[in-house]
């Protein structure tokens, strides 16, 4: 019984890790990585935290994304980036608790508002603070992660308790 009960437990570790990662479309629902979207809102609608995953989806012939640090985020200097991606299709795994700072380094693209603050918390209490200084507006409803991991809790949960059932 004391083995069953510790196969339970592992199992059930192994489902809330995978459940505790999610994976954010930069934007989304409403936008993308481009000129039109408010991404000091879209953040401060957000929690993020170590193993989430962001995703900057936008067309490489028009933009990029630069990270780089506080100073060059503040004035959009593209000098000295941090990292480059420009696939069009970027994801970036949030590996530890910590501020992160994107921009387009397209010319004028970071001083029209194409820039994103993302802070990382390791508890999960506190909202991200907004991205972009000049943003006025109020924060948006929260945006559902992407599904798979509450599609993986799901299943995970439901193979927990059919194990606990075979068990008893």
């Amino acid at each position: 019984m004391a083995r069953a009960l510790a196969i339970v437990a592992i199992m059930a570790a192994a489902v809330f890790g995978m459940a505790s990662a999610a994976t954010y479309n930069v934007g989304e629902p409403s936008g993308s990585w481009d000129l039109r979207t408010d991404y000091g809102t879209w953040a401060a609608s957000k929690r993020f935290q170590p193993g989430d995953q962001i995703v900057f989806k936008y067309s490489p012939s028009a933009h990029d994304v630069l990270e780089v640090n506080k100073a060059a985020y503040d004035s959009c200097n593209t000098d000295n980036a941090i990292a480059t991606h420009t696939t069009g299709n970027d994801v970036i795994t949030l590996d530890a608790p910590s501020t992160r700072y994107f921009i387009c380094g397209f010319p004028s693209h970071c001083t029209s508002g194409m820039k994103l603050q993302i802070t990382v918390t390791s508890g999960g209490s506190s909202l991200a603070p907004a991205g972009a200084p000049n943003s006025n507006s109020p924060p948006s409803p929260p945006a559902t992660p992407s599904s798979a991991p509450a599609t993986a809790a799901g299943l995970g949960l439901a193979a927990v308790m059919l194990a606990a059932g075979l068990m008893a």
